[in-house]
């Protein structure tokens, strides 16, 4: 008796299509597995498939880090995305970087009370004024993707609504405002009084929930907790330490919650602060680990030896547990998790790096073969 062979998985589109969807969501596997046949292009060009894919891997790769307006790429070849494809529209003309969250990047004009919200790779702008209230004093910036529907993942925000919060450090009392892209409009002025407020100077927020968090200077270092859907702000006592510029940065906890990573200029070492929260909503913070710079896979061997070779913190991956570390005048991405580490580049600026995470095709910067 002669068996006939079933047809082969590859042949069926809905077999197809379960495949597909496991590549590695990295900048040249969907271009390279559409070049195989006009049959599988067509497949992974629909708009269902990539909405699928992207739920399907959730987290958008970090493509790299915005420093000063110029986009630096950490992935490797063939991953790697060319210098020149995700530069801002009109670098030449804008002034500070503010923030970089869900695919946009947020600048505030040099000279004009507005800022600049762009999408890198749609190569899109959008101009939005400043309130007069915060025209004077310095300011901080957060943009952040507004899409509110079930299941929604961010990284292909490209046509979604945004939300752009502005904080303002004058005086004691920080001054904050949401504005929305779907109204057009900002919304009430808040503010809460703290004592001895010096300035959020250097630092970008960290989103953790439906919460902004800064860090502010004053005598004794405090945090600014701003919450999106309560619209109120809340001060916090941050833990010991917290006494220089640069040397801390706010990050998301594995169980989800708010935690700190400081460095330690006595002991040459990195120690993560978890906060807990009581019944009685009173915030007390507890040393969860220390991580000895030796330990950390390549990173210099002679970190430990010497004073001072452990600068700074410089940026923070969020919803990771990477951070940008300043080592001898060179920037570093560690993993806080595996204890490993890389080189990104050299650089004597004292600023921050916003790393930029999005689902992207590679191909020509032009016209893109996929755009996620």
């Amino acid at each position: 008796m002669i068996r006939r062979r079933g047809g082969s998985p590859l042949e069926d589109d809905d077999m197809l299509g379960e495949i597909l969807l496991r590549l590695p969501p990295q900048p040249s596997s969907l271009p390279r597995a559409s070049a195989v046949c006009k049959r599988w292009r067509g497949l992974l060009t629909n708009p269902g498939f990539l909405r699928r894919f992207r739920t399907h891997h959730r987290e958008p790769p970090l493509l790299g880090v915005f420093h000063q307006l110029e986009f630096t790429p950490v992935l490797a070849a063939p991953d790697r995305i060319p210098f020149g494809c995700l530069d801002l529209p009109t670098r030449d003309l804008w002034g500070r970087l503010l923030d970089c969250r869900h695919g946009r990047v947020l600048i505030l004009h040099r000279f004009r009370p507005e800022v600049l919200v762009c999408d890198p790779i749609m190569g899109d702008q959008q101009c939005v004024p400043i309130p007069p209230e915060f025209k004077r004093g310095y300011l901080n910036g957060t943009v952040l993707c507004a899409a509110c529907d079930k299941g929604h993942v961010h990284g292909g925000c490209h046509s979604t609504p945004f939300k752009v919060v502005l904080l303002l450090s004058n005086d004691r009392r920080p001054l904050t405002s949401v504005y929305s892209s779907e109204t057009g409009t900002w919304g009430g002025l808040i503010s809460t009084e703290v004592p001895c407020l010096y300035s959020c100077n250097g630092y970008i927020s960290t989103l953790v929930g439906n919460v902004l968090y800064w860090s502010f200077m004053y005598a004794k270092m405090c945090i600014l907790g701003f919450d999106l859907e309560r619209q109120s702000i809340d001060v916090i006592k941050g833990p010991p330490g917290m006494n220089r510029t640069h040397s801390h940065r706010i990050i998301q906890a594995e169980d989800g919650t708010v935690a700190i990573v400081m460095l330690s200029y006595r002991y040459q070492n990195i120690q993560i602060w978890h906060m807990k929260v009581n019944c009685h909503g009173v915030s007390t913070w507890v040393l969860w680990k220390t991580i000895e710079t030796d330990n950390i896979l390549g990173l210099p061997t002679q970190v430990g030896g010497e004073q001072e070779l452990l600068k700074y913190i410089l940026g923070y991956v969020e919803d990771t547990d990477g951070i940008f570390l300043d080592v001898n005048d060179s920037i570093y991405m560690v993993q806080l998790n595996s204890l490993q580490s890389r080189k990104l580049c050299e650089t004597r600026d004292i600023t921050s790096y916003h790393s930029f995470r999005s689902f992207y095709a590679a191909g020509d910067c032009s016209s893109q073969i996929l755009i996620l």
